[in-house]
Order: C-alpha cells, then sequence, then structure tokens
C-alpha cells in the first residue's frame, strides 16, 4: 500500500509504519548519546505510545536500561487501513528493545478501565518492582470505571467567551477565534477526564497489587505556559482539570514519601502533539515560539524534553530538581523573559500575509505531520508499504 497524508482539522487520518518506525528509531539514537547517570530500575508508562509518554519511555529504556512497561490504546491495523502511529511507534519500540536485550512489554486497552489495571499489575508481577511510574495519558474521553458514566473534556474559558486569534493549519491562516464560556458540568467533566482521579487510581492498584518498590516515585505533565494562552488553558476547563492532577501529586507525595519514594508534576514547554493540535490559540502560538527558540538554538521537542527530565533533572548527579511547589520546570527555556518578549512582539504583528515571516509555520507543519510518521527524512513515500504490523511482547487484552 502507498500511504499518503490525509489531514482533516487536527488530525491525520492516515499513518506511514515505515515513517513511524524511523521516528521511533531517531529518538532512540538521541537516548543512546545521553545515558542517565542513576536511572530506575523497573518502569511503567501510562500513555506509553506518542508524545512525552513514548519519549520518557524511549529515555528510561535506552538511556537508562531500564525495564519498561508501556499501557497505550491504540486501533490496530485492518485490511486497507493502517493502524494509529502509537501502535506503529510501540512495534518500533518493543522490536528494538528485544535488539538490545532490554526487558519490555506493553498493553493495548482502556487505561481507565479496572480491567486494564488488573492486567498489567499482574503483568508486572514477571517484572523487577516498580520504581518509576509515568502518567502521560492524554484523551478527549473517560468512561468511569465504577458507575460507567462517560465524560468528555472541553477546551473552553471560564466566567465569559474568549476571543483572540488561532491559526488554521489546514489553510495556513491566521484567524479570528471565539469559545464561549463552559458551563460547570463542562467543567467538571474536563476534570473527570483530565484531572488526577485515575493516576491515584492507578498508584493505588498497583501498591495493593504489590508490584511497587518502597522508593517508588511517580510522574505526571502538566503545562502553564504564557499569560496569552491562560484564558484557554491555565484559567480555562483545562486549567480545573491541571490544578486537579497538582493537588493529586501532593496527596502521592504525602504517601510515598514516607518510604523514600515520591510523587512530582513536570511542567513541560509548548511542543506539537495530537492533544495540544487541538488547543485553540496554542498552534498560533507554537508556530512563533519555535521560530524564536530555534534561532536562540534551544528549541525542544518531546524527546529531548523527556531525555533532560529524567538524565539532569531526576535521575542526574544532583537528584530531584524541583522548585518551591515541587514542580519540576522544563519549560525554563520557553519562558525566558527575553524569549517571552519576542514572541509577544510578533503576535502583536501576525497575519496571515506575514504568517511565514513572523512564524516557523513549515516547522510546526512538519513536526505535526512527523506524529503520524509523514515527512521523515530518508523514507520513500512512494514505495509499498505493509501496514499489517504486529506488536511484540503485547500482553493479551
Amino acid at each position: 500500500m502507498i500511504i499518503r497524508p490525509r489531514v482533516r482539522g487536527f488530525v491525520c487520518v492516515t499513518t506511514h509504519p515505515t515513517g513511524c518506525t524511523r521516528n521511533v528509531e531517531a529518538q532512540i539514537a538521541h537516548a543512546e548519546a545521553n545515558p542517565i547517570a542513576s536511572p530506575p530500575r523497573s518502569v511503567l508508562v501510562l500513555g506509553a505510545s506518542t508524545s512525552y509518554g513514548l519519549g520518557s519511555r524511549i529515555a528510561l529504556a535506552f538511556g537508562g536500561r531500564a525495564a519498561t512497561f508501556g499501557v497505550f490504546f491504540d486501533r490496530p491495523p485492518r485490511a486497507r487501513r493502517p493502524a494509529t502511529a502509537g501502535w506503529y511507534n510501540t512495534a518500533a519500540f518493543e522490536e528494538a528493545a528485544a535488539r538490545a536485550g532490554l526487558r519490555s512489554a506493553c498493553f493495548n486497552g482502556d487505561a481507565f478501565s479496572h480491567e486494564a489495571k488488573e492486567r498489567v499489575i499482574a503483568a508486572l508481577k514477571d517484572f523487577p518492582p516498580v520504581d518509576c511510574v509515568v502518567n502521560s495519558l492524554a484523551a478527549p474521553r473517560r468512561t468511569h470505571p465504577d458507575t460507567g458514566r462517560r465524560f468528555t473534556s472541553v477546551l473552553k474559558p471560564i466566567g465569559e467567551a474568549y476571543h483572540s486569534r488561532t491559526l488554521n493549519t489546514d489553510r495556513a491562516r491566521v484567524t479570528d477565534v471565539q469559545l464561549d464560556a463552559a458551563t460547570q458540568d463542562e467543567v467538571e467533566s474536563t476534570v473527570a477526564v483530565m484531572g488526577g482521579e485515575d493516576w491515584r487510581m492507578w498508584m493505588d492498584a498497583l501498591g495493593d497489587g504489590g508490584v511497587l518498590a518502597p522508593h517508588c516515585r511517580t510522574f505526571a505533565y502538566s503545562y502553564i505556559g504564557p499569560e496569552l494562552t491562560w484564558p484557554i488553558y491555565r484559567d480555562g476547563a483545562i486549567g480545573q482539570a491541571k490544578a486537579d492532577l497538582h493537588r493529586t501529586a501532593d496527596e502521592l507525595h504525602a504517601v510515598l514519601s514516607r518510604s523514600g519514594g515520591g510523587a512530582h508534576i513536570a511542567i513541560m514547554k509548548a511542543v506539537v502533539t495530537q492533544a495540544s493540535a487541538a488547543i485553540p490559540v496554542v498552534p498560533l502560538y507554537v508556530s512563533i515560539l519555535f521560530k524564536i527558540m530555534k534561532e536562540k538554538g534551544d528549541h525542544e521537542g518531546p524527546m529531548e524534553q523527556a531525555q533532560r527530565l529524567y538524565g539532569t533533572k531526576v535521575y542526574g548527579p544532583g537528584g530531584i530538581q524541583a522548585d518551591e511547589n515541587r514542580f519540576i520546570r522544563l519549560d525554563d527555556l520557553e519562558m525566558k523573559p527575553e524569549t517571552q518578549a519576542a514572541v509577544m512582539r510578533a503576535w502583536d504583528s501576525i497575519s496571515t500575509e506575514t504568517l511565514h515571516a513572523c512564524s516557523d509555520f513549515d516547522g510546526y507543519r512538519s513536526d505535526f505531520l512527523r506524529l503520524f510518521g509523514f515527512e521523515v527524512p530518508g523514507v520513500d513515500y512512494d514505495a509499498d508499504v505493509d501496514t499489517m504490523v504486529e506488536i511484540p511482547a503485547l500482553v493479551d487484552g
């Protein structure tokens, strides 16, 4: 099958297995070139197939030689329909891990369900005690495992409508956007999907299942960003969910620290992910930010962020490097005052006509397509490709 990218809004509905494999191989090479000094022994990654979750698993496995277990929810390939990118990413990871002699296994299923937790815990009985749990789950919907109620998150402000500018990535146009305020039910649903409840459920289940090491540390990812994005992010429905996630970290830390472990929130920089592409305003901000950070030479993608997090700020010679809120700041380069001042100058002058001059739209678009295995250097996209790829070490779901 010859596969071309087909983009609908903020989603590419096709994927390229070879491109996904090359992406993973490039990330593995980065991890191996930047080894982690004092890595954990056994790692569970929730949301392990794309973006920060995938980067974290690669960094800890190939940079730290840790045993890793990945949990994800991806569509397998079918006749004339490729799998999701996360499926091909995971297949490439598992094959590379086997070649490198790394302990590795994975589970494909709804991580929010009790069944997934039970199946993963049973599989982890054969792993060394888990001393690192990475929570990188990102989903638009969640079915509560106890009540069966289905929640859907929203990308809306709270209190009043929000007016700003955004980027129509299909047409390369800067447009106005208005988002109506979220209702209280929508805010509560967003917290139910993106807050900390499921993280707590996982840690409780893992502890009760006897698979955690006494000194286990757990990490979740969040974002603060500039004031420009606050109405939709920090102060919006997503912000309420992130605040709940942060409270959960405090509660988990109070328990885990008694035996030498802990729970931390890593504040990451703005990058191109399937989730961030859906947030109004963010693609335009990211396109501007990328141009400025690339010019300064301090731009990072998810893999570089994950490697710096675990190699320098968690398992490096200095141990955990956190601020007064116990946040581990990976947005430090993005939030430099001079960088943000340059972003605001570009934001004030950007338009459809000045988009390419004032931003790195081409870089944003390329990063977006690479999420799905396209525009990867060295891949022949005119060649026939086999989409029916299996994942080694997949625990039956």
